[in-house]
């Protein structure tokens, strides 16, 4: 007996669940990718307002009226929402072709690593961390059951939106960064175990996004990007930089690689003399 549902009625546009699309990243990659036929599941924590207006979006971006953009709410720092999330999106979708792991959450407080607090770490590696590695599971046990099923032409794809701080130290953010450190291995460890089954992972790696995440350092950033070269582009990354970057993985344009990571970051990762 398979866990998860069939694919009877299936639907001709390829089903995409993005995590924490409500909003920032994640509503950059559910428009982008709504606007080249995709269907999408809507993902929130507690916004139920921003999900609306994020299915609201995709919906006036459809080319198709077979595209559907279904809202799906999950804690996914939570074992139980978890577990019923891929499940819903299933049902609402009628399949699932790819999971883009964006949710995450920054520390409540940016402390010294000589004060953070143990309830910090757990909630961001809960959130950031376990949550997609378990979250993935359940995507790909789904896409083992439905071998050859999907509807991504080159097959089913699990991508993870990672971060510079997987490599850049931020002492006031410890718990944050050693989170997208152990992304960066998790999209490795899928890539290795999933290359014989036909199934691609990618680490999607932002630089300076212009977000919620980052609204309150804006004058910070401005004034990097004017007066340094530490981001050879100078400017903000957007979030439709990602959301092209993941279209071009769904869209099959990088099929001999896989455990890959694709610097999104204007140039932040090069170093120079």
């Amino acid at each position: 007996m398979c866990f998860f549902g069939t694919m009877a009625d299936t639907p001709s546009s390829p089903a995409v669940l993005v995590t924490g699309s409500s909003r920032g990243l994640g509503r950059g990659i559910a428009e982008t990718l709504a606007s080249h036929g995709f269907s999408v599941a809507i993902h929130y924590s507690g916004n139920a307002a921003a999900a609306d207006q994020t299915a609201a979006s995709c919906r006036e971006l459809a080319t198709s009226d077979q595209q559907k953009f279904p809202i799906v709410q999950a804690n996914l720092g939570l074992k139980a929402d978890r577990d019923r999330l891929i499940q819903e999106v299933i049902d609402g979708l009628g399949r699932l072709d790819a999971l883009v792991n964006n949710a995450g959450v920054a520390p409540k407080q940016r402390l010294d690593i000589t004060e953070a607090t143990e309830e910090s770490w757990d909630e961001v590696l809960e959130v950031n961390l376990k949550a997609p590695y378990f979250l993935s599971q359940s995507a790909v046990n789904y896409w083992l059951e439905h071998k050859g099923e999907s509807l991504i032409e080159s097959g089913y794809k699990l991508l993870f939106i990672g971060s510079i701080s997987a490599y850049t130290a931020s002492i006031n953010r410890g718990e944050y960064c050693i989170a997208k450190a152990g992304l960066s291995m998790a999209n490795q460890l899928w890539g290795a175990r999933l290359a014989p089954e036909g199934i691609q992972t990618y680490e999607l790696r932002a630089g300076i996004m212009q977000t919620d995440m980052t609204s309150g350092v804006t004058e910070k950033y401005e004034k990097i990007f004017a007066e340094t070269d530490l981001v050879p582009q100078k400017r903000w990354g957007q979030p439709a930089d990602i959301g092209r970057a993941v279209l071009s993985i769904l869209n099959g344009q990088f099929a001999f690689s896989t455990g890959e990571t694709l610097n999104i970051d204007g140039g932040f990762h090069l170093q120079t003399l």
